[in-house]
């Protein structure tokens, strides 16, 4: 793909990097940071686990089509609750660890 005089590329490293390109609040940006590290974490599981996406679905109450996307990383649309739904499906559990963000 072409580049434009009027494009300009712009490389991030992290999660506040990127936040602050799209112009995104502080809040937003944690939520995308969670979300992506949800999503990473879930995908490996359903990947590596034990059930088949037919079996996760039905104990998370959603369905296959969903947790096959959620496998392949694409979670737009989808509620955070669904997503931790599907992980105790799988047999894990979240932790929570909370931390000051960085200034």
């Amino acid at each position: 793909m072409k580049q434009t005089n009027s494009e300009k590329r712009i490389r991030t490293k992290t999660a506040e990097d990127l936040g602050r390109a799209l112009g995104l609040s502080a809040a937003e940006t944690g939520e995308m940071e969670f979300r992506s590290d949800l999503t990473c974490a879930l995908a490996k599981i359903i990947h590596n686990g034990k059930y088949t996406h037919a079996e996760i679905a039905k104990k998370a109450g959603t369905s296959r089509t969903r947790v096959t996307a959620i496998a392949n990383g694409n979670t737009q649309g989808m509620s955070t609750d669904l997503l931790i739904r599907v992980l105790s499906a799988t047999g894990y559990k979240a932790e929570l660890r909370v931390r000051k963000a960085a200034a």
